[in-house]
């Protein structure tokens, strides 16, 4: 996960063109699924909704794959709300887990999500370009380290007890 931030950082736009197309294909491999699950869907109604679902996965995809630059600013909106979900998330497993070694890390890695996505979202999308790109990678960084950290912490409670 560091390295890959690392990586992130130093490539922003690279990074989140990436992002983008990466994403672009999963929502097409997601459209292909519901096309499959329509035709075993038990009711018309079913089957049609399964349909209209592949046809607008399908069309965000191809879209998403054609004009990527676009797709960048559109999903810069989407990562602000999901890292303020990350944060609040990570924040709340802290309180779970607050007694295990080095757990104050998944508190720290859950605070700097919540500011990255505020920031985000503050200043979208006047900076959509580079912040996919860096922001993740700041996350993944953070992310990578708290992690680290908690699995020492654990391996060494785990190690001390006979």
């Amino acid at each position: 996960m560091v390295i890959c931030g690392i990586l992130a950082i130093a490539l922003p736009l690279a990074s989140s063109v990436g992002i983008v197309i990466l994403l672009a294909w999963l929502i097409l491999f997601a459209g292909v699924c519901h096309l499959i699950f329509a035709f075993q869907s038990h009711s018309i109604g079913g089957f049609l909704w399964k349909v209209l679902l592949a046809i607008v996965y399908g069309l965000a995809g191809v879209y998403m794959l054609m004009h990527p630059l676009l797709g960048v600013i559109s999903l810069t909106l989407l990562l602000a709300v999901f890292l303020v979900f990350e944060g609040v998330v990570e924040i709340a497993f802290y309180f779970k887990i607050r007694k295990v070694a080095n757990a104050d890390w998944v508190l720290f890695d859950g605070i700097i999500t919540l500011i990255l996505g505020f920031l985000i979202w503050r200043r979208w999308p006047s900076s959509s370009i580079w912040v996919i790109g860096t922001l993740v990678g700041i996350s993944l960084i953070f992310s990578g380290v708290s992690r680290f950290m908690l699995s020492s912490g654990v391996r060494r409670v785990t190690s001390a007890t006979p």
